[in-house]
């Protein structure tokens, strides 16, 4: 997938362009979800997803998110990150949205995320919170994580 916006921000899936020593860092030192993760890890999980660049005018990496998928029955979108210099430009909106479309584009019928603080953009998105949220179970081994609060209002 490739798509360019009028003002030069591109999304693509080319693993080739992908920057993965800014993505280490972004992760790493930033996402709370991810604070502390190994550049192994991360290589790891990149190589292991379909994976969508967001980049400027000048070809930079800007933004990242990956989809841990079967390409068929479910995705998981996950590691959605817009550099912090960039944002409210509207990028991490229409990142989740090409997300969204490609891979209703592939088929998949099912995707789900996880988010502590943005849950409007993945609204604009089309997701909604977990409709049987006692379906759900989980094993996480990652040791307490720091999420950020959400405000309530």
């Amino acid at each position: 997938m490739h798509l360019r916006r009028d003002d030069g921000y591109e999304i693509d899936t080319d693993p080739n362009r992908l920057d993965l020593t800014r993505i280490h860092h972004w992760l790493s030192t930033d996402a709370y979800w991810a604070l502390g993760r190994s550049e192994a890890t991360v290589a790891t999980a990149v190589a292991n997803s379909t994976c969508y660049g967001v980049y400027d005018a000048q070809a930079t990496q800007v933004g990242f998110a990956r989809a841990v998928t079967d390409g068929a029955t479910f995705a998981w979108v996950c590691d959605v990150y817009i550099d912090r210099a960039v944002r409210g430009r509207g990028l991490g909106t229409w990142l989740a949205r090409s997300i969204v479309a490609d891979l209703t584009e592939r088929g998949v019928p099912r995707l789900l995320l996880a988010t502590a603080d943005a849950h409007e953009i993945y609204r604009k998105a089309g997701f909604q919170e977990v409709a049987r949220p006692s379906f759900w179970m989980e094993l996480d081994r990652r040791g307490p994580i720091a999420y950020p609060t959400r405000d309530a209002t």
